[in-house]
Formats: structure tokens, sequence, C-alpha cells
């Protein structure tokens, strides 16, 4: 099996000559897609939204894109919940998952009528407090299982050891105590696994979850607004993965409703999803060009992007794929470290990977960097952010987010001689 790029050496030829590389290419059209078979698959609950996490590609417009095929946004800091504002969403198609959570952001979200998500049952009282002795009529609560999430296929993550969410206990515990300062409604929450590639994940969660809404609405006469899956459904990074089938596991939850909710009366609970990775991981590669070779112990390529343009090898281990634009058809025959220039030697995309032979100037397009890629971005060695692109449907291409420049970088600097002196260097350079 073989991934192949959306995009073609002879395209990237063509955008280079404005757009220098490295940069971020997103492919409208796989987006638009993606969303419209996420929403199909969960049509039969009239109330579903996907709540895209905005924290996977925080850029307006292709938030923008997503609210149009009737996303709303799950964030998770103050800055998430102003993106989400400036593109036009607001109240309940905004959710609030925080955790850790300052005061201010509290208040923000409410201001803007977004559904706030509390991940410790302390957070309720601080809310409170913040927000003047008052709580919004629509809050949801984060759950956490603990122990180990298994599945048929062996261990999936183990929530025991995770930072977020409450026990069962301080759960139903919240709910009394929210219903007592006046919410009306409730949602619940949950995230038990990261990555998952199997059509399983979402309705074994789905199960647990309804098992639980019932026991917490029977329990707390706290009436159920909606059951909020989080993320988890994955991609497959690796060439040899079978992909999730969104259809299959929207009809795996549906049987699970249909199974515990619909009897206990609850047929009017709304389904939510938050997944960032699945909505736009596929739908976006890092493209960067070979510029220089070395041979010692090994055979390395290095190339003009490094981890600060897509963090998850070095920091994950994790594995993306790389195509070679213009040799798809070539023979992987050479063994190659693929490296950045970053002073850290974990600054590799690939480790001893079979690829065609690159030669200096080869465009190389690493896969599924659509999510947490360019989100996890940062400026190590004075390295500036690249550009993000947008390849669209009718096949041009816009800049969505312009490279980041030295004056970028030295603008926070609160030395105004200082900033003068770098000003002048600037100007000599430019």
């Amino acid at each position: 099996m073989m991934k192949k790029a959306f995009v073609t050496k002879e395209q990237i030829e063509e955008i280079t000559k404005k757009y220098p590389t490295p940069f971020h290419i997103y492919d409208e059209k796989g987006i638009i897609e993606n969303a419209r078979a996420v929403n199909k698959a969960f049509s039969w609950n009239p109330g579903f939204r996907e709540y895209f996490a905005v924290k996977a590609t925080p850029n307006p417009v292709i938030m923008d894109i997503l609210m149009k095929e009737g996303c709303g946004f799950d964030c998770s800091s103050i800055t998430e919940l102003m993106l989400s504002k400036a593109v036009g969403a607001k109240g309940e198609l905004i959710m609030f998952s925080s955790n850790d959570t300052p005061a201010s952001e509290f208040v923000y979200a409410d201001k803007i009528g977004g559904i706030i998500n509390f991940d410790d049952i302390t957070h309720i009282e601080f809310a409170r407090q913040a927000l003047g002795g008052r709580l919004p009529e629509t809050i949801s609560c984060r759950y956490n299982p603990g122990g180990v999430f298994q599945m048929s296929n062996g261990i999936m993550d183990n929530p025991g050891d995770s930072k977020y969410g409450m026990t069962k206990k301080q759960l139903i515990d919240s709910y009394k105590l929210l219903k007592s300062y006046g919410v009306k409604s409730f949602g619940i929450h949950a995230f038990l696994a990261s990555n998952t590639v199997t059509n399983e994940y979402y309705p074994m969660l789905a199960g647990q979850l309804f098992e639980l809404a019932r026991e917490v609405q029977e329990e707390t006469d706290c009436k159920i607004k909606f059951i909020n899956l989080s993320g988890g459904v994955g991609i497959p990074y690796k060439p040899d993965q079978e992909p999730n089938d969104i259809l299959k596991i929207g009809e795996g939850v549906r049987e699970q409703f249909e199974k515990l909710l619909v009897p206990a009366g609850m047929g009017d609970v709304a389904i939510y999803t938050e997944m960032g990775r699945f909505m736009l991981g596929p739908y976006g590669g890092l493209v960067t060009k070979a510029i220089h070779e070395k041979h010692i112990y090994k055979e390395y390529i290095g190339v003009d992007a490094c981890a600060v343009n897509l963090m998850r090898p070095a920091m994950y281990g994790s594995y993306h794929h790389i195509t070679v634009l213009g040799k798809e058809d070539a023979r992987c025959d050479h063994i190659y470290d693929v490296v950045g220039s970053l002073c850290e030697n974990n600054d590799k995309f690939a480790i001893d990977r079979e690829l065609p032979e690159i030669e200096m100037g080869d465009y190389l397009f690493i896969h599924d960097t659509g999510a947490h890629g360019f989100a996890m971005g940062y400026n190590y060695n004075g390295k500036l952010w690249s550009s993000e692109l947008l390849l669209k449907e009718d096949g041009r291409v816009e800049c969505i987010r312009r490279a980041q420049t030295p004056r970028d970088y030295f603008a926070t600097l609160d030395n105004l001689e200082m900033f003068a002196k770098l000003d002048e260097i600037l100007k000599e350079n430019e």
C-alpha cells in the first residue's frame, strides 16, 4: 500500500515561485468531503454536532470552512475562544473544554455564551465565584473512569494516569451541586484513548457513557441534554494501516444509543464529537526541500524544514509518511535519516526510512500534518514559523497564514533601544 500526496511535483514547482518552502498546505476538497461524511454518519441523531478541536489546526480560514459544514468548535484557551468568535461562532456552537483554567477564561467563555465543560469538581465553585456567584444554565462535566481502557485488539490507553476528568462519585456530586446552583441542562464528556485506528472505539465509549448517563439521570434527576464522545478517532499514519470507516463508527454508536438510551426515555439526547485529527490530519502536508546530504555513519538528507514546523516525530517518535514528489513510482532502495537543522539530535522526520534516491532540490511531501502540525510550532533556535497555504477546490492556492519574519520574532521585545538596533539590522538585510 502507498499514500498518495494531494499535490504533484508540478503543482509545487509552481507554488514555490511565490511561496518558498517549507510550508504546510491543506486540501479544501478533502476537508469538505470528510466533514460531510462525518455529518452523514451521525445524521440519525437530530442534535448531532461535530465540535472541531481548534487546538489541532487553529486557522480561521479552516475553521470557517468547517463552520459552513455545520461544525462548532471545541476550545481549550481564551485565544481559541476568540478565534471561534471571530469566525462567527457563538453560544452553543462553542464548547470550552480546558483544565487548570484561569478565572478570566471562564469569564470570557461565559461572556460569549459557550458551553463550559468542567474538568474537576473543584472548578465549579472556582468558576461560580469568577462569574459573580452564578453559573450558566447549561454545563458539561468531564468523566474519567480510571484504570485501563482496553479493547478487543489490546490495551488502548490508561485513563488512570490521565490528569483529566472526574471520578464517577465526583461526577454525580458535581451534577447535584450544579443543580442546586440553578443549572438546568447537563452534558457528559469523556476522552479515554488517543488516535485509535479501529471502528470499535467510539461505540465502546458510547456504551459506557450511555450507561453512565442513565445512572446519573436516575440518581440526580438532572436532565442530560448531550453526551460528548470527544476525540480519539484516529488516522492511519502508516500506509499499511486500514483507515477508520466513519459510517461504521456512526452506526455502532447508533446501535448503542437505541439499546441503552431509547428504552430509558432518553432518545432526545444529542450526540457531540470533538475530533481534530480525524477531521484535518490527512488533509494537510508539510512540503520541504532537500538542501543537504551527508555521508558518515549513516546517510542523511537535510531539508529546509525542522521540528519547529512539525514537532510530532521529535516529541513522540511519531511516524509520518514521506513522498518524494515526482518519484512516486521509483524504487525505495535507499535508506535515509531525513533531518532538520535544529541543534537537537531528535530533529528527524524519518529514521532509517526506505525512500527513492533523493537529489538536492527534490521536494518532499510529509503526510498527515493537517492536525497537530503547524499548531505545535515553536521558535527554538530562532527558527521562524512557516506559511500555511490552502489548495482550493478549483485548484487555486491561497495563503491563509503568511510565514513569520524576523521582525515578528523580535516584536515582543520590550527594550526599545534593542528593538531599534535590530530594526536597523533588518533594514540592512532587506
